[in-house]
């Protein structure tokens, strides 16, 4: 399903029955609303599931960058009010778990509760610095120069050498090469600029913080920082898992990441 929402063409799906509880499901850098099917294979029944492709991403249109945090909470507020999502349990990944804490901190009376899976607070210059270079390299070779070097980023050397897991790398790669340029540079702009951590001490919806124990990008500490600055926060360290968690480790996720909705109520 498509609609316009702050000049932006979206693309969303809706599962469960009307009326149950609402849960959002927010998509990584470079992937669309199919990195959550598994989640919302088992969460259909009993939630009402909203999952959108961010902008530039997927099927969603991509608008001239650079973009910021403040425009990608936007959206996100834009698609709940428009489709009558009063309050909602949000889940994010990576970008969408960045977005996720300007969600709980802007807008902490539309949740029921927030995930922030694999995400940070805080674009220091160390980790900002490589997205120079991704998005240059982006521009001058389009997303398929990115799919390996992220990918390898993405998930354990373990994961990637089982036979087994080739179907999930690549739909990865699938995910990435669909990726516009634009919308991954625009979004890589909001990761230079992110600055959540003087504000985390502002969230007071019940929160989990969770990542894989191998990810180099948003490591266990990033995740342990923020629980430390959220009282009555949760944070959980799946291991085995690098970035993508919920695709590396699903079964361990999947646990922590229903008992911290359910705990929550609606």
């Amino acid at each position: 399903m498509n609609i316009t929402l702050n000049d932006v063409d979206f693309r969303y799906e809706l599962d469960g029955p009307e009326g149950a509880p609402w849960i959002v499901f927010s998509n990584s850098l470079t992937t669309d609303v199919t990195m959550w099917d598994t989640e919302v294979a088992q969460l259909k029944d009993r939630y009402r599931i909203l999952r959108y492709d961010t902008r530039g991403h997927g099927q969603t249109a991509a608008a001239p960058g650079p973009y910021s945090f403040e425009m990608l909470v936007g959206d996100i507020i834009a698609l709940m009010d428009a489709l009558g999502v009063d309050k909602a349990h949000y889940v994010g990944l990576s970008l969408g778990g960045m977005a996720g804490l300007g969600m709980a901190i802007e807008h902490g009376d539309r949740l029921l509760s927030m995930a922030a899976c694999d995400a940070r607070p805080f674009a220091d210059p160390e980790w900002a610095a490589p997205w120079v270079d991704r998005i240059a390299l982006a521009r001058a070779k389009g997303m398929e120069a990115l799919a390996e070097p992220t990918v390898a980023r993405w998930f354990t050397e373990d994961f990637q050498a089982d036979p087994a897991n080739v179907p999930v790398l690549d739909h990865v790669r699938r995910m990435i090469r669909e990726t516009s340029v634009e919308g991954y540079t625009g979004c890589a702009g909001a990761l230079q600029g992110l600055n959540y951590l003087p504000r985390l001490g502002e969230i007071s919806v019940p929160s989990l913080f969770m990542t894989g124990a191998s990810d180099g990008s948003t490591p266990p500490a990033s995740s342990q920082q923020m629980h430390a600055a959220v009282p009555g926060s949760q944070c959980v360290i799946l291991d085995p898992a690098s970035h993508i968690s919920n695709m590396e480790n699903p079964a361990q996720f999947d646990a922590a990441l229903f008992a911290h909705i359910e705990a929550a109520g609606a």
